[in-house]
């Protein structure tokens, strides 16, 4: 059946300015981490994007090794592009990154010149496209210079490969470091993509919100729900078909006691907000217009539509966000934290 995006898509939808670039981008961008690789249907990865699409999700975000296996979920997106997206490119908003293992051998991560712009090719030919509208180093390389990282994403835009460029799970000094470069070389940095969420407030501790805000750069926060902590899922235990039960990004030991007692609290005040957990946790990380876009990931179109439903209710009252501090307690799981400085044992991220 040949899809036709609804008519009123735009109306649905609430837009923000990407920092002090001219583009905007919608409160809410779909993610492709989980669910678009060879273990997914391709037919429910179509129908996960055309809800996005009819509720006027227009920035779609991958990166090279998303999937499994790594390339698998470029790939779905490239034929949905041509199958559904077919003359809307336009309207759309497509991201991807390199910076995490992807092919064997030594110029395969990280960030060198040689890796950043073999990976953007690849990605490219993947999607079916000339360009993807952002580019982002998905990881800071503490052995490459930043020199060599960031004038490889320079290269990148001007050898028409991406519109612009942006950082992902780089502190606030290395965010300092690399915007500087890039500004100097004339590519600015337009968006930052950390992890964020209310049992995960590092970017508040290292300083990286204000730095971002210093600087005019938007910012889209990945994990907003902590790989399914901040919903329903887990409040009676771990499920079976989670991610915490097949060891999917989500290890069963965040789900200790402390945090899910915790994670309870903040249901039941979502409750009384008239939210659920999942809509309540949305609307806090892009509370106060500091946060341009949360990134979500989905399963089924029916979980982008509960998603997209927290932006009815983006206000809170001065006792609720006391109430909420109380309880929305740093829970240790920033996984891509140990990149930021150091090279350790690779994870698969995101």
């Amino acid at each position: 059946m040949t899809y036709t995006p609804a008519e009123d898509r735009y109306e649905r939808m609430t837009y923000s300015r990407c920092g002090k670039s001219g583009l905007k981008l919608p409160a809410i961008s779909l993610g492709l981490w989980h669910n678009f690789g060879n273990d997914t249907p391709h037919a429910l990865k179509q129908s996960i994007v055309r809800k996005a699409f009819d509720l006027g999700i227009t920035h779609f975000d991958l990166a090279n090794n998303y999937g499994p296996p790594g390339g698998s979920a470029e790939l779905a997106f490239g034929e949905i592009l041509k199958t559904d997206l077919d003359g809307y490119r336009d309207e759309l908003v497509i991201s991807s990154k390199a910076g995490y293992g992807m092919w064997p051998g030594p110029y395969g991560e990280w960030g060198s010149r040689k890796y950043l712009i073999a990976s953007c090719d690849q990605s490219l030919k993947r999607l079916g496209l000339d360009y993807v509208d952002i580019f982002y180093s998905h990881r800071f390389d503490p052995d490459t210079p930043l020199e060599e990282t960031c004038g490889a994403l320079d290269h990148i835009v001007r050898s028409g490969r991406a519109l612009y460029v942006g950082l992902s799970s780089y502190n606030s000094k290395r965010t300092r470091e690399a915007v500087a470069i890039l500004k100097g070389l004339g590519t600015p940095c337009l968006i930052h993509q950390p992890s964020y969420s209310m049992i995960n407030r590092w970017i508040e501790e290292d300083g990286l919100i204000d730095t971002l805000e210093e600087l005019g750069i938007g910012s889209i926060v990945f994990s907003p729900l902590a790989q399914g902590m901040l919903t329903s899922k887990y409040l009676g235990g771990i499920p079976e078909e989670s991610r915490a039960a097949q060891d999917k990004s989500l290890n069963r030991e965040f789900l200790n006691e402390r945090n899910v007692e915790n994670i309870r609290t903040l249901n039941a005040i979502a409750e009384r907000r008239g939210q659920t957990l999942a809509q309540m946790a949305l609307a806090w990380v892009l509370r106060g217009d500091r946060i341009t876009t949360a990134l979500i990931g989905a399963s089924k179109p029916s979980q982008v539509e509960d998603c997209v439903k927290a932006l009815e209710r983006r206000d809170f009252t001065p006792d609720e966000l006391a109430e909420i501090d109380t309880y929305a307690k740093e829970a240790d799981i920033n996984l891509w934290a140990a990149s930021a400085e150091r090279k350790g044992p690779a994870r698969k991220k995101k």
